[in-house]
């Protein structure tokens, strides 16, 4: 599953962020993008996932023209749900009021309710917090609430991962174990993987880095 993106142009009526901007991303490979603040990093997850319209510059939602594939099928046109892309942020964004199990479950796809919840049960293993499912996530460090924020996005079985800054918030040495933990979970998953950072520590793969100080011409 390869991840295709071209955009010919990003940006509102009155600023152009980005131009001429394309990169692909061969399954289980994470590509870093990177670049100042303001350039467009975000705005470029926004395209591909289909959430761009929901970003405001002024009274104008941004847009973009190009294209974005999955193994060559073009999802541009396709409303965010049926995408099949995950997004993870540096807000862990877990429901406060559900229990961590209820977090997860959430985003499990329909179908025989045991056969959800040994899914549920088997991703608090992966991410070594057994027997945690009834707690509240308001109890979980900042590590634990990352690794569950993982598990769900990728419970929901996504076909590529979009990640914004996830590793943040994390002070130096949780932020180097979380990271590796993203990294072996995708990598083990086979599924495409765009990271947008300012730290060089978190790029995974030198040859898949986009710096954006090339193709952005305007902040917003």
């Amino acid at each position: 599953m390869t991840l295709s993106v071209r955009i010919d142009h990003l940006g509102s009526p009155q600023r152009t962020l980005l131009r001429d901007l394309h990169f692909n991303v061969p399954p289980g490979r994470i590509l870093t993008l990177m670049g100042p603040s303001g350039c467009g990093k975000s705005s470029v997850l926004g395209a591909i996932a289909g959430t761009l319209s929901a970003v405001a510059e002024g009274a104008h939602a941004l847009s973009f023209r190009g294209s974005v594939q999955l193994d060559g099928v073009d999802l541009h046109h396709l409303p965010t749900a049926r995408r099949g892309i995950g997004l993870l942020f540096q807000d862990d964004l877990l429901f406060a009021h559900m229990s961590v199990a209820e977090n997860l479950l959430f985003a499990v796809p329909p179908g025989e309710r045991d056969l959800r919840r040994a899914q549920v049960v088997q991703a608090l293993e992966e991410a070594g917090l057994p027997g945690y499912g009834d707690r509240d996530p308001a109890t979980l460090s900042g590590g634990q609430r990352a690794r569950v924020a993982l598990m769900r996005a990728l419970l929901a079985r996504p076909r590529a991962l979009l990640l914004d800054e996830p590793f943040g918030r994390l002070d130096a040495t949780l932020r180097d174990q979380f990271r590796q933990f993203v990294f072996e979970h995708v990598r083990s998953r086979g599924i495409p993987v765009v990271l947008v950072t300012h730290d060089a520590a978190d790029i995974a793969d030198p040859a898949l880095v986009v710096d954006l100080s090339t193709a952005c011409t305007g902040h917003a």
